[in-house]
C-alpha cells in the first residue's frame, strides 16, 4: 500500500472540531431551557392598568408559589386616575329634578334655584326652566325658554332679579353656537331680547362687574378653537345701557367650561379647557366627534388695574365647572368637573372632589368627596347646606369615565377651612 503524499490539513480539522463543540453547546442549552418554566411578568405590560416595578426570580424548583406572589412588589395605576384624598361627607338625597340634564345652567336667587336647558341625551335638548325651592325641597314653576335661545353651553349671570343669558349651542349633538342673548325677569318670569354678542361662542365665562356684563373666552364657532376675546357692555335693571359690546383686555388663556366669580370687586376665572368635541364633517345631524382637549388648573384675577394676574392653581386640572361653584364666607367652592384624560385608556376622567379657594389666605383645599364623580353639576347653597343636582356621573367607583346623565339632587353640610 502506498502512503499518501503531502502535509495533512490541520486548519480544516480544527475548524470542524470547533463547529461540533458549538453545536453540542446549543443543543444542551435548548434542552435545559425546555425543562424550565418562565414568567412573562415584567417582560411586557398587559392592557390593564397594573404596572409591575419589581419581580423575583423563579424558584429553583420551577414552581410559582403563593409565597413568591406575596413578595412581588407592584405599583398599581388606579383606574380612578387622579382621585385626591378628601374627607368623606354625609350626603342626603333630596327631591330629584324633573328631567336629567347635562351641560345645563343654574342661577340661585334667594331660596330658589333656576335650572335651565341642557341635554337630556345627546339627541335631546331641553328648552324650559325648572325651579327648586330650598325651603320646602320641591320642584315647580316650570316655564318655557324663548324658541331662539341656546340649549347648552350657555353664559349666565344674575344681579339678584334679572338673569342675563349669553350665546351657547343651539340644538343637540354638536350643532353650532348662536350669538343671541336674552334677559329673564324672575319677578315676572318674562323674557326680553338683549344686544347680541359680536360673534357666537360656546360656554364663555360670564359675570357682572362694576355695572358691566363681561363675557370672556369660550370656544369659537367650530366648537374646538379657544377664544381669547373679552367683551363688556353696561347694564342696569335688565337693560343694556349701550348699543354695542366693548372690547376689553383679552383673557390670558381661552376656552370653555370654567368657573367665573366676582368677590370683593375682583373678578376670578378658574379652570377650564382648550378644545372640545366637534361636529363630524359631513354629518347631517352634526354628530359629535371627539378632539383631544387640554384641561388646565389655571386661575386668573382681574382687579381695579384692569390687568390679569396669575393666582394659585387648583389642586388639579378641572373643567365643566361653569355652574358648579358658590361663593361662601369669602371662599369659592367648586363641585366636581372633569380633569386630564386617563393616561392609558385616553378616556375622559370625571372629578369626585369638592375644592375650596380661600380668598383670605389665597390657598386651595380639598374639602370633601361627592357621592360619585360627576361633571357639569348645578350648585346651590342654603342655610349651611351645599346642594348639587344634574350632570353626568361616572361608570362606578373603579371607572371614572362618564356614563349616565343624572337628575338627582344631593346636599351635605358645608365645612370650610378657615
Amino acid at each position: 500500500m502506498a502512503r499518501p503524499t503531502g502535509k495533512p490539513n490541520y486548519g480544516r480539522v480544527v475548524l470542524v472540531s470547533c463547529l461540533a463543540l458549538l453545536a453540542a453547546g446549543l443543543v444542551a442549552d435548548f434542552l435545559w431551557a425546555s425543562s424550565h418554566r418562565f414568567s412573562s411578568v415584567g417582560m411586557s405590560l398587559p392592557s390593564s392598568v397594573t404596572t409591575v416595578i419589581g419581580q423575583l426570580p423563579p424558584n429553583s424548583n420551577g414552581k410559582d408559589t403563593e409565597k413568591k406572589k406575596d413578595k412581588v412588589r407592584e405599583r398599581k395605576l388606579s383606574a380612578t386616575f387622579q382621585d385626591l384624598a378628601a374627607p368623606q361627607l354625609k350626603w342626603e338625597k333630596m327631591a330629584a329634578a324633573p328631567v336629567p340634564r347635562l351641560d345645563g345652567a343654574a342661577i340661585q336667587i334667594r331660596n330658589f334655584l333656576y335650572v335651565f336647558a341642557g341635554y337630556g341625551t345627546i339627541d335631546i335638548v331641553h328648552s324650559h326652566v325648572d325651579i327648586y325651592n330650598f325651603v320646602d325641597n320641591t320642584w315647580g314653576g316650570r316655564f318655557d325658554m324663548p324658541k331662539e335661545m341656546a340649549h347648552s353651553h350657555l353664559g349666565m349671570v344674575t344681579d339678584g332679579r334679572y338673569i342675563y343669558i349669553v350665546t351657547g349651542q343651539y340644538g343637540p349633538q354638536c350643532r353650532g353656537p348662536t350669538a343671541k342673548t336674552f334677559v329673564l325677569d324672575t319677578d315676572t318670569n318674562s323674557w326680553s331680547d338683549f344686544v347680541p354678542l359680536p360673534v357666537p361662542r360656546y360656554a364663555p365665562a360670564t359675570q357682572l362687574w362694576r355695572g358691566r356684563l363681561h363675557v370672556m373666552g369660550g370656544s369659537k364657532e367650530n366648537r374646538h378653537t379657544p377664544g381669547l376675546e373679552h367683551w363688556s357692555i353696561g347694564v342696569k335693571d335688565g337693560k343694556a345701557m349701550e348699543k354695542e359690546w366693548r372690547s376689553e383686555i383679552p383673557i390670558p388663556r381661552g376656552g370653555p367650561h370654567r368657573a367665573c366669580a366676582v368677590v370683593d370687586d375682583r373678578l376670578f376665572v378658574i379652570g377650564g379647557q382648550e378644545g372640545d368635541f366637534m361636529a363630524k364633517p359631513g354629518s347631517p345631524i352634526f354628530k359629535c366627534s371627539r378632539r383631544m382637549e387640554v384641561v388646565f388648573s389655571d386661575v386668573y384675577m382681574l382687579d381695579e388695574e384692569m390687568k390679569w394676574k396669575v393666582m394659585p392653581s387648583m389642586p388639579k386640572p378641572d373643567s365643566h365647572i361653569e355652574f358648579a361653584w358658590k361663593v361662601v364666607n369669602n371662599s369659592i367652592v367648586i363641585v366636581g368637573g372633569t380633569t386630564e384624560k386617563h393616561p392609558e385608556t385616553k378616556k375622559m376622567v370625571l372629578v369626585g372632589e369638592i375644592f375650596q379657594f380661600n380668598l383670605n389666605t389665597m390657598k386651595w383645599y380639598v374639602i370633601g368627596k361627592l357621592p360619585y364623580r360627576v361633571k357639569t353639576t348645578l350648585v346651590g347653597y342654603w342655610e349651611g347646606q351645599l346642594y348639587f343636582t344634574s350632570g353626568q356621573r361616572d361608570k362606578g367607583p373603579d371607572d371614572p369615565a362618564p356614563r349616565k346623565v343624572m337628575a338627582d339632587m344631593w346636599r351635605t353640610k358645608l365645612i370650610l377651612n378657615p
